[in-house]
């Protein structure tokens, strides 16, 4: 009866190979033939799944060469047929307006418990082995995983999320269109608070809030490198560069404003304006920066703090073409460029943009 399977399918008769494959299914389930001639069934029907699992089983389990050449032939055939509908979607999906620009994909965190389903959902979509995906799922904070044209991570992202899998993407372009002005000090908190800051061009002005329209508070430690001369293991000196410190940075989001107020302790005029301690001119800069966040905490106790910065940025400091293209309107004294100021500018910018309203 097998023979009689092969003519029908050699006529592409599937219906009469479907009938007489039934009969075969009762009577011999384990002959590899039979598995083999039910997959190419799937195959012929579109049910590429389950023609795939039956092609993997059977180069597990058969030692028939002529079965394994041809259950290898039809793998090959279902992954030839995928990459070109995977092609054909992202070719759509890039072909709408706005959708060839350059954009980000990035990975939120997933609990160990779902990690293991996920890692085998996340290597099928995005064409990686199992144990790859699974260390490249973050179990801790937002992870950067590719850079692309918009309508590309749209394709994959939309996949993910529909696996279960979080994660978002976003155009560059969005975050460069967010302005950030840097705080000087408060000259007023109640009803309102007002801001004494500087915009991108350096020039000081003030801007009025009411606490409420703030929906985020983001901090992040920038360090700061020092060149240092050192001894190494044969006693000769060396030049290193090692992290001498670290600047404390705190954004707050006006997302109605399409603005962020970025504060740090070593900009911020902790004697002027508003009274955050009253004895900050004798205080230590730590000091005076944690009673302002004190002080910013009185008005702002619901509003959720981001501080997963440093995790993040492991993540994302190799992009240098990226980073490099992005201005971090971060204005530290630095003997070098470094990619953690247009890091840290990312994350914030990443947060305020997930934190907008979706239209």
């Amino acid at each position: 009866m097998i023979e009689q399977v092969a003519i029908a399918f050699e006529h592409k008769d599937y219906q009469t190979a479907a009938k007489l494959l039934r009969q075969l299914l009762k009577e011999s389930p384990e002959n590899p033939w039979v598995q083999f001639y039910q997959g190419r069934l799937y195959e012929v029907s579109q049910k590429r799944r389950e023609a795939e699992n039956i092609y993997r089983q059977l180069l597990r389990s058969t030692q028939n060469n002529k079965i394994v050449t041809l259950a290898r032939q039809g793998l090959q055939r279902i992954q030839e047929i995928e990459q070109e509908e995977r092609q054909r979607a992202i070719a759509q999906a890039t072909a709408e307006p706005g959708n060839t620009e350059q954009g980000i994909l990035i990975l939120e965190p997933l609990s160990n418990e779902l990690k293991a389903q996920a890692a085998a959902k996340f290597a099928e979509i995005m064409q990686l082995d199992p144990y790859s995906a699974r260390l490249v799922l973050p179990s801790r904070s937002w992870k950067f995983y590719r850079i692309g044209r918009v309508g590309e991570l749209q394709f994959y992202g939309t996949q993910l999320q529909q696996a279960g899998i979080p994660c978002f993407w976003t155009a560059i372009s969005a975050i460069e269109q967010i302005q950030v002005f840097q705080v000087r000090n408060f000259s007023a908190s109640q009803p309102k608070a007002t801001a004494i800051c500087c915009n991108q061009t350096n020039q000081v002005g003030s801007l009025t809030f009411d606490w409420s329209e703030v929906s985020a508070r983001v901090m992040g430690l920038l360090p700061i490198f020092e060149e240092v001369v050192d001894i190494d293991a044969r006693r000769k000196l060396e030049r290193k560069t090692q992290t001498q410190d670290y600047i404390q940075f705190c954004d707050l989001h006006l997302p109605s404003r399409r603005c962020i107020l970025r504060l740090y302790d070593h900009g911020y005029e902790f004697q002027q304006g508003v009274e955050v301690s009253p004895t900050a001119s004798q205080n230590t800069i730590r000091i005076n920066w944690n009673n302002l966040l004190d002080w910013v905490n009185l008005y702002l106790p619901e509003v959720k703090i981001w501080a997963d910065f440093t995790h993040f940025a492991e993540t994302v400091l190799e992009q240098k073409e990226m980073l490099d293209n992005l201005q971090s309107h971060i204005h530290l004294y630095r003997r070098e460029e470094t990619n953690w100021d247009p890091a840290f500018h990312l994350y914030s910018g990443l947060i305020f943009i997930q934190g907008m309203p979706k239209t």
